[in-house]
Formats: structure tokens, C-alpha cells, sequence
């Protein structure tokens, strides 16, 4: 599940950078309300971007969808719908974020001035720099790990 080009010999690795099951468990644990940033839509409930926020919400947890795309829709998994982070009243725990690693520096600035405690790139999402920039900024980043799969190993 681990990207190995990420975790062996990162040379700017940094304390915010989560790598490890139990520091993983933590964040998972103590997160409660989590922004999707890229949710899909209840027409593609097939994909990844909607089932593991899906999943997530029936697990307990406040689901507050970004999408990226479908501007006419307002509502995904019967919350409302916000167009970026830090528009989110009362803010978030995490941001689970599901874009491809390259379309997410654009993204850099709203998470920034959202300050979640976390943000988490699924399974197969790597940016090491856009990483970086978050950790440095105090944010606690886990890569390329599936939220839903995290969860269920708690069980």
C-alpha cells in the first residue's frame, strides 16, 4: 500500500509526514469531520470518490464534499455542497483529497488557509512536494493510503 519511492529516503522527510500504522490509527481515530476534496457524484458511486466518503459517513464521520467538477450540483451524499476548503464554516479535521498528485499544488493555497489538522492523499496519490509544503506549515500529511482501508483495520 506504501508508495516505496516515498518512504525510503526522502531527504527533506519531516515530522508531519505520516507514515506509520500507529500514527495513522491516531489521525483516523481522531478525526470527526472530514472535507473530500474531488468527491464524485452519486452517478459515478462506482468510483472511489464516492464510495470511501460514503463508506465514511455511515462509519460516523461528517462528510463535507469539494468537488472538483459538477458545478450545478449542490448536495453529494445529502450534504451541502462548497467549492473550496476554506469556505467551510467551522473548518475541518481532515482533507481527504482525491485528485491526481499533479493537479494538487493548485489546490495548495486553500488548503493552507483552511489549516486542517490533516491531509490525507488515497491510495495512489503521491506529491512529495506539495507534501512538504503542507508539513511545513504544520498540517500532518499521510500519501498514497485509502481512508476506507485504514478505517476497517481498526476494527
Amino acid at each position: 500500500c506504501r508508495n516505496p519511492r516515498y518512504t525510503a529516503g526522502m531527504s527533506d522527510r519531516h515530522p508531519n509526514i505520516v507514515t506509520t500504522p500507529e500514527a495513522i490509527a491516531v489521525i483516523v481515530k481522531a478525526a470527526r469531520r472530514i472535507a473530500v476534496l474531488g468527491i464524485k457524484t452519486e452517478r459515478q458511486r462506482d468510483q472511489p470518490a464516492f464510495y470511501v466518503p460514503e463508506y465514511m459517513l455511515r462509519a460516523g464521520y461528517d462528510i463535507v464534499p469539494v468537488p472538483v467538477y459538477y458545478p450545478e450540483v449542490t448536495e453529494i451524499l445529502g450534504q451541502p455542497v462548497h467549492r473550496a476548503v476554506s469556505d467551510i464554516p467551522g473548518g475541518v479535521d481532515m482533507v481527504n483529497v482525491f485528485r491526481r498528485a499533479a493537479d494538487i499544488p493548485p489546490h495548495l493555497p486553500d488548503l493552507l488557509r483552511a489549516r486542517p489538522d490533516v491531509v490525507w492523499f488515497q491510495l495512489g496519490i503521491v506529491n512529495d512536494e506539495a507534501a512538504l509544503t503542507l508539513a511545513r506549515a504544520g498540517i500532518r500529511v499521510v500519501q498514497d493510503r485509502c481512508l476506507l482501508v485504514e478505517h476497517r483495520r481498526l476494527r
